[in-house]
């Protein structure tokens, strides 16, 4: 007879999926008791913006599947928090301690790395390619 092993995954699992809505729930708590400005649902994120600044981090905080913000919301920022949300979605509770292990200085954080550095305004965009003529 053969033991077999009891393997629990944390990531991408019924598990972080669970955090991943929990935090989610957390965020839209937080949110509609201090948001003052409009509410939107953009790239897949509910957009709470006219937070007072204390009650996020940076120009903005993805919590699960909410965005806090002031009003730091254009379209290329909600496409860098939109990769947070799957960040979220992959490590679930898991994501607030790996978030602060991979350190506080965006440009060695490797979530904001991955979510890119130029979207999130950590680095100044590129112009854009001309095409040749």
């Amino acid at each position: 007879m053969s033991v077999r092993r009891l393997r629990i995954r944390l990531t991408d699992s019924p598990i972080s999926h669970a955090g991943y809505w929990w935090a989610t729930l957390v965020g839209c708590v937080w949110g509609f008791i201090w948001s003052t400005g409009p509410i939107r649902r953009r790239h897949g994120l509910l957009v709470f913006t006219g937070m007072p600044k204390w009650t996020f981090g940076r120009g903005g905080s993805c919590v699960g599947g909410c965005y806090l913000t002031a009003r730091n919301d254009g379209t290329t920022v909600l496409g860098h928090e939109a990769v947070h949300k799957q960040q979220w979605r992959r490590y679930g509770m898991l994501f607030p301690f790996l978030y602060l292990l991979a350190g506080r200085d965006p440009l060695r954080n490797r979530f904001e790395i991955e979510a890119g550095l130029e979207a999130g305004g950590y680095l100044p965009r590129r112009p854009a390619a001309r095409a040749p003529r």
